[in-house]
């Protein structure tokens, strides 16, 4: 018999892919976790496995094309399948991949964006399992297909009844419930006319789609505000020259990031608004006590941030190693889902690049992100005697439903006193 397989909900709110590359043609045997194509979504890079055992019968869709969740990818010969259990099998094509809650089931490979990737994480990170169905909106059971339909009418899929099994929600649910909506906003479409001595036009990547809707998703749903400091960092510089060689000669190349990684976790433990996230909906506002912090590194293919765990917890040396680590995965697109996930801030190093001032998109739903730029020489007065110093500019955006501003500037204090005095958080 014929078996369709569809393009599945691998989790994470997937509504699309790219087609990267197919490993299989027409004609070519495949066993159960074969690998079929690969997809970029907007999380990941991943290879879609077979499900059955047959022969490609035909593939659907060339590199590059896009396909919505439900779309046929591949059609498989299955021998020695017939009468009723064929009939089984049909019916399991059609709701295929249905538990809409088993994220990744089945599916092996990379992350290539965070989150929600890109830029931005999942609206859902950092919260832990099992208070995440207190704060987070219930997902309807529902087909692939229905999934598909209600994208393309702008239909919210968790406000319909479903009348199939176990009340999935069927694409004639999807149908019906448009039909009884008052009015539908009308769908435009924007032509560009190019020269191509003239213009470039090119095709946006899912992980720039990702990024743009999440920047949009930042600014839509914080309360933005930035305040910007200067630190005297000249101590620091003195700490970091001592013992990069050391560092050097055990095979990690030291720099100010782990300093600032460190002094940033401290400072989060004296201030817990800047390590929370609002959870409007239910009217609570959740303090973690965790420190994870993700870092901005900027790739061929936009940013990406990687979070370090526990960073309170890890030594200077400790950080400069993982950061080197898992920014190298980053630049080289292997880095893997759980590197991704469960941020509780954010650290972006815009300086890297020469920058001096910026101010960063919080990278929702935290609370905020600290930015720092390239440290400059600067004349500074020094024990009431006007010396040549070392300044690092930094800024910090902050979600003003949730962090007053006296608590920003004691937040950057205490990180100032940290930065400029490292032997600080040791002392303490």
């Amino acid at each position: 018999m014929r078996y369709i397989f569809n393009f599945p909900d691998i989790g994470e709110g997937l509504d699309e892919g790219t087609i990267l590359e197919w490993y299989v043609k027409k004609g070519q045997t495949v066993k159960v976790g074969d690998p079929l194509v690969k997809m970029e979504t907007d999380k990941v890079v991943a290879d879609i496995p077979s499900p059955r055992d047959g022969v490609i019968a035909a593939t659907f869709g060339k590199v590059g094309e896009t396909l919505n969740v439900g779309n046929a990818l591949a059609e498989i010969d299955i021998e020695g399948v017939e009468g009723e259990a064929a009939q089984d099998l049909l019916k399991e094509t059609q709701i295929q991949m249905e538990a809409v809650e088993e994220e990744g089931a089945g599916v092996v490979g990379t992350l290539e964006i965070a989150g929600n990737n890109a830029f931005m994480p999942a609206s859902e990170e950092g919260i832990k399992a099992e208070k995440k169905e207190t704060i987070t909106k219930t997902k309807a059971l529902a087909t692939p297909v229905a999934r598909a339909l209600a994208k393309d009418l702008g239909v919210d899929i968790n406000l319909v009844s479903g009348t199939g099994p176990g009340g999935r929600v069927m694409k004639e649910d999807i149908s019906a419930f448009k039909q009884k909506q008052s009015y539908s906003a009308p769908k435009t479409e924007k032509h560009i006319e190019s020269n191509d001595d003239l213009v470039e036009v090119e095709k946006m990547t899912q992980i720039r789609k990702t990024i743009a809707k999440n920047m949009i998703q930042s600014k839509h749903n914080a309360a933005h505000m930035t305040v910007f400091d200067d630190i005297e960092v000249s101590e620091l510089i003195r700490l970091r020259k001592k013992f990069k060689d050391k560092y050097l000669e055990e095979g990690v190349k030291l720099n100010y990031l782990p300093f600032v990684l460190k002094a940033t976790a401290l400072a989060l433990k004296k201030h817990k608004s800047l390590n929370s996230e609002m959870d409007f909906e239910n009217g609570n506002i959740i303090y973690k006590k965790y420190y994870n912090i993700g870092i901005a590194v900027d790739t061929e293919d936009g940013l990406l941030v990687p979070v370090i765990k526990n960073v309170d917890k890890k030594s200077v040396f400790e950080l400069a190693k993982e950061i080197a680590e898992i920014s190298e995965k980053a630049r080289t697109r292997n880095i893997k889902l759980e590197d991704m996930k469960n941020g509780t801030f954010t650290i972006t190093s815009y300086g890297s690049i020469g920058g001096k001032y910026a101010v960063p998109v919080i990278n929702y739903p935290q609370a905020g992100i600290l930015g720092i730029g390239r440290i400059f020489e600067s004349a500074v007065v020094k024990n009431g005697q006007l010396a040549v110093g070392n300044v690092l500019p930094i800024s910090l955006s902050v979600d003003h439903r949730i962090v007053d501003g006296g608590e920003v500037t004691r937040f950057l204090n205490d990180i100032l006193n940290y930065l400029s005095e490292p032997v600080t958080m040791i002392m303490e």
